[in-house]
């Protein structure tokens, strides 16, 4: 794990901030965001989930029947409503993969702690079912999946104030170091003040 931009923002709220989780599909940010709010004793919000309750039906569902644009304005919204939500007394915040890619998205998540969790193509395609051999499928939905990471990881890298490569990792074993290394900078957990 290395360490990057953005690391005083849990100092400046008092010990207590918002973690914001990014990275590719199945990199592990909604499992490893529950274990991580688990350990901190604060709650975890992800934008998959509250994109799904705004629209009222399933993410990939958005996608088929209502496109990806209508997707990433519930997903811009959904990011505004988490960080609004965790704001006063902390939290951890998973947001979809692709949701860094919008330059509001980017600006509202900017002074939080941010940590990456990176996972390569190999590992991405094995936890998304692409490492299957198949029958030929048009558009070559693999090559698509790795250029989508070549793409995203430039952007990850350079929001990341922490990076956790998750590829041999279970989650459990990647929350057990964020924490630690969360603790060490002086991030606390166990809700508001009182």
């Amino acid at each position: 794990m290395s360490a990057g931009p953005g690391g005083d923002e849990a100092e400046a709220a008092g010990g207590k901030g918002v973690v914001v989780l990014i990275g590719p599909p199945s990199s592990g940010k909604s499992s490893v965001g529950a274990l991580l709010a688990a350990g901190l004793g604060l709650p975890l919000m992800d934008t998959d989930d509250l994109v799904a309750q705004a629209a009222g039906k399933p993410i990939g569902d958005i996608f088929v029947e209502d496109g990806e644009s209508t997707f990433r304005e519930f997903e811009r919204a959904a990011v505004a409503r988490g960080l609004d939500g965790l704001e006063t007394g902390g939290g951890i915040l998973a947001l979809g993969s692709g949701a860094v890619l919008d330059p509001d998205v980017r600006r509202m998540i900017q002074q939080r702690k941010i940590v990456y969790l990176a996972a390569n193509f190999g590992t991405v395609a094995k936890r998304t079912g692409f490492d299957k051999p198949r029958v030929v499928i048009p558009g070559n939905p693999r090559g698509r999946l790795r250029t989508m990471l070549d793409e995203r990881r430039e952007v990850y890298e350079s929001l990341a104030g922490l990076t956790v490569a998750t590829d041999d990792l279970f989650p459990e074993e990647v929350a057990a170091d964020l924490l630690e290394r969360l603790a060490g900078e002086g991030f606390s957990g166990r809700g508001p003040d009182k």
